[in-house]
């Protein structure tokens, strides 16, 4: 089983990105941090009659590195109790993707993926980050992934997440489910 790792943070070495390298350590993955790469936002073409525009971005070579996996990890920090901007900006463009001649088969290939969800955020996490997991749920089953599980965390200032006992123990269980 190979794993892809799409980090949707903006600080280096944040909260989220410690939890997911917990969740991760000694497997062989591929990590995408989307902060460094163009993704631009979609433009919504669903219904016109000459479809969606080419668009010169990274958008394309991430799609082609994920349909190589297995499974997909989603990191994200909490940001206003939904993903990040880019994160969110990444899953809309699927819109353009699932219409797109060069990926005829995107839909069913994502249907083969199992994917996990590791969020972290500052404001009650554990309560209030629940929408953010149901968001993901409704995104997974609207495409067919498979969602295997998620972890929620705590952690608002740089480093806070390592004294989150609940959510280390469920990136060590999380590890030992991934290197079944």
């Amino acid at each position: 089983m190979s794993i892809a790792v799409l980090y949707g943070g903006s600080r280096p070495n944040g909260n989220t990105e410690i939890l997911t390298k917990k969740a991760i350590q000694g497997l062989v993955v591929e990590e995408i941090y989307l902060k460094d790469y163009l993704i631009e936002p979609i433009i919504d073409k669903r219904h016109a009659e000459e479809g969606f525009p080419e668009i010169n971005d990274d958008y394309d070579s991430i799609i082609d590195r994920i349909l190589q996996h297995d499974i997909l990890i989603f990191s994200t920090p909490i940001y206003w109790y939904s993903m990040t901007g880019i994160m969110k900006n990444f899953i809309d463009r699927w819109s353009q993707t699932l219409r797109d001649t060069k990926y005829p088969d995107f839909k069913k290939q994502m249907s083969q993926k199992r994917a996990y969800v590791i969020a972290v955020g500052g404001d009650e996490p554990y309560m209030k980050g629940l929408p953010l997991i149901q968001q993901f749920q409704h995104i997974f089953d609207f495409i067919g992934i498979n969602f295997n599980g998620y972890i929620i965390g705590e952690g608002n200032k740089p480093n806070e997440i390592v004294k989150d006992m609940k959510a280390l123990y469920a990136a060590n269980q999380l590890l030992e489910k991934l290197k079944q």
